[in-house]
């Protein structure tokens, strides 16, 4: 592959080729053509010139390759390829473009070359969305104007031309395997799970794609990381930025945000400053209490004041798809988790509620083992519904777990249906997939809108 040398190639704009047109795709395209570039843009899928989603691209100047990849594209002289990051590198037309030594790069690289204002970001198997989101907030909350983006859902190429005091990435595995020289001023690694191994390939390799957050960082830099998890803080020494920690296990750590005696408190050498009680904590759920120590340590790190901080975990209610309360129909509420895509984090959703449990869950077949959710599911699941590629793995966990009342359903709409007549007062019907939607739904977004349409109509 050949070096990476954004310096030059922005100061003398050539070729480059665009990768997928999806929303990242499509934002890059728009986003390197504005800036003088000539880009082509290709895409396997046999897309509508005239759709709203990509036609303004025609009006840049972009040139548009739709229903295939030509192998005309792989012997141009590109100066790189942008690659949207949900399409795997083992993808055929991808292994060509490296076979034939193109620079691949996903859209937070490119941003980078451009942006100029500090970058905090934050990545891990779960809990991404929220603790990107409370970090927006506690900056709002501290007086700066973040910009808030990435795999959270607004492009970051969108945003980089767009007035804010610095940017709050949510960065994937899928982004960060495509970055050369991006650099964070701020980074925090929440957890390590056995997710997207598909892609990947291995445990391993996807771990060390979420370890590049850390690769450009200096001395001025600062890492956050999990200190509960030997995979997370068994590395710290090997960091060239400076580490803070966070824990629910007291402050083993000389500087970072840990429980102790029942609060959240921030450590700096022997100085503690207490944040909250833990019970003044707005979110449930242990997951919940660990991103909020995340984001406050690493808002803490861009500036935000400890009052700020406070205030935000004592209101934050959630994100959108992350154990979001929807309503209450004939005494059962409805909780949509459309944003749990593995197991585990499916494993944090179902620990949320003692008993009583109707749980909707199922998707794409990725090859990952159900069973560690056996201990969660016993006791608290009372009943199943589900759907998609694993739902035959999944009904044969819950008989393990001691669930025999489960039903298999065709649409999100015959689940909800479904679950509706299987739950008491007093239950909660809990879509939770445990696995990622693209066997059946465009996103886990639309999933979780589907969900909450249902249950609206109930």
């Amino acid at each position: 592959m050949n070096r990476v040398t954004p310096d030059t190639w922005l100061d003398s704009p050539g070729e480059a080729l665009v990768v997928g047109l999806g929303k990242s795709g499509t934002a890059v395209a728009s986003f390197l053509a504005r800036r003088g570039f000539r880009v082509t843009a290709t895409d396997e899928r046999g897309l509508d010139p005239s759709d709203p989603a990509i036609a303004p691209l025609a009006a840049l100047g972009v040139d548009l390759v739709l229903g295939g990849h030509p192998e005309t594209l792989v012997g141009h002289p590109w100066q790189f390829v942008a690659k949207s990051p949900g399409i795997p590198y083992h993808q055929p037309f991808i292994a060509e473009l490296i076979k034939a030594a193109h620079v691949i790069v996903t859209d937070v690289e490119i941003a980078s070359w451009f942006e100029r204002r500090p970058i905090y970001a934050i990545t891990g198997s779960n809990g991404k969305t929220t603790t990107t989101t409370l970090v927006g907030e506690m900056l709002k909350a501290s007086g700066y104007h973040p910009m808030v983006a990435g795999n959270i859902g607004t492009p970051v190429c969108d945003v980089v031309d767009q007035p804010g005091d610095l940017l709050v990435l949510e960065v994937s595995s899928f982004q960060l395997d495509g970055t050369h020289t991006f650099h964070p001023r701020g980074g925090a690694l929440l957890n390590f799970y056995p997710a997207h191994l598909d892609y990947h390939g291995t445990y391993e390799a996807y771990q060390q794609a979420k370890w590049k957050l850390f690769a450009n960082q200096t001395p001025d830099d600062v890492a956050i990381l999990n200190w509960d998890q030997a995979l997370v803080r068994d590395r710290a020494g090997e960091l060239a930025a400076r580490v803070r920690g966070f824990s629910l296990e007291g402050a083993p750590f000389d500087e970072g945000v840990g429980v102790i005696d029942g609060a959240l408190v921030a450590v700096r050498g022997r100085e503690r400053t207490p944040i909250l009680p833990v019970d003044q904590v707005a979110l449930p759920g242990r997951h919940n209490l660990q991103n909020a120590a995340a984001a406050a340590a690493l808002a803490l790190a861009a500036g935000a004041s400890v009052e700020a901080v406070a205030r935000v975990l004592a209101t934050f209610q959630g994100v959108e798809h992350r154990l979001e309360f929807v309503r209450e129909v004939s005494g059962v509420r409805y909780y949509n988790d459309s944003k749990a895509t593995n197991p585990d984090a499916a494993r944090q959703a179902l620990r949320s509620f003692e008993r009583g449990v109707v749980w909707i869950a199922g998707g794409l077949d990725r090859g990952i083992s159900f069973d560690p959710l056996l201990p969660d599911i016993s006791g608290r699941v009372r009943a199943a519904v589900l759907l998609g590629e694993t739902k035959e793995k999944l009904r044969e966990v819950l008989a393990r777990a001691g669930v025999s009342t489960c039903a298999f359903a065709a649409s999100m709409e015959e689940a909800v249906r479904e679950a509706s007549r299987m739950a008491e007062p007093g239950d909660v019907v809990l879509l939770s997939p445990a696995c990622a939607s693209w066997d059946m739904f465009p996103s886990y977004e639309v999933r979780g809108s589907m969900f909450k349409e249902a249950v609206h109509r109930l």
